[in-house]
């Protein structure tokens, strides 16, 4: 009487991967283009992969007033 549907598990959600994949880039060009050395180069690199972190601190920096 009732059919129960299984979802399909893996490709539901790639969408949030290629929009941190697209960021990731932007934020490593930005700090790479920015860096005066090597080490910040590679600072610039380890900030591009946690950028999302940075994003919600300004975000709620901003919004405290």
């Amino acid at each position: 009487m009732f059919k129960i549907f299984r979802m399909s598990k893996g490709h539901e959600h790639a969408s949030g991967g290629a929009i941190y994949g697209l960021g990731f880039i932007g934020a490593a060009v930005y700090f790479i283009t920015t860096a005066t050395s090597l080490w910040s180069g590679v600072i610039g690199i380890l900030k591009a992969i946690v950028w999302p972190a940075f994003l919600v601190y300004e975000a709620f920096k901003a919004l405290a007033g």
